[in-house]
């Protein structure tokens, strides 16, 4: 998959599944932070697409007991990569998706201001597949020839004690050596 046609923010090779649950960023940000994240609803089901209902605001909260335990969350990140490898779009990369919550990184706090969040479809801690590798490393890549990235962490970095995502079963090493950058861009693992 190429990932180097963009408008607007919008990669036009991701499916394109827009979100309400955005907001402008604020008029001095750096959108140099990449966030990975894991999500899969019910948690450790896989190709339910209720993730992409999740960040649509159209979850049936009744369709499942755990959904009760996030009934009204309003939240969304700009991309989502299947098990299978295929990328979603919910959120214009120029535009703020709210992936991060409460956050800090680099010195700076309120993570979702200056990053693009990008979830994988797991479980927090479990391995992931091949083809999410692939596509996640040519996403970051074409992520930072559209912006001035310098900076790739998990969601446990910018939000420790609060988040474990993508968690213990994520390969770092591998994906610093797919993407190819320097050391520095990455967290210490």
């Amino acid at each position: 998959m190429q990932f180097d046609l963009w408008q607007n923010g919008w990669c036009l090779a991701a499916e394109k599944c827009e979100s309400p649950n955005f907001g402008p960023r604020p008029p001095q940000a750096l959108i140099d932070l990449i966030v990975v994240h894991s999500i899969s609803l019910p948690p450790g089901n896989f190709g339910t697409h209720s993730v992409q209902k999740l960040f649509t605001n159209q979850l049936d909260w009744d369709a499942h007991p755990y959904f009760q335990s996030i009934r009204g969350l309003e939240v969304s990140a700009h991309f989502f990569i299947e098990r299978d490898g295929k990328v979603w779009q919910f959120v214009s990369c120029n535009d703020r998706a709210w992936h991060a919550g409460a956050s800090s990184y680099r010195g700076r706090s309120n993570c979702n201001d200056d990053s693009i969040g990008v979830e994988l479809e797991g479980l927090e801690g479990n391995t992931f597949e091949d083809a999410q590798y692939i596509s996640l490393s040519l996403l970051i890549k074409a992520l930072g020839q559209q912006y001035p990235i310098a900076h790739v962490a998990g969601h446990e970095h910018i939000a420790p004690g609060r988040k474990k995502d993508p968690g213990a079963g994520f390969d770092w090493p591998l994906l610093k050596k797919n993407v190819a950058w320097p050391h520095q861009y990455f967290p210490e693992v």
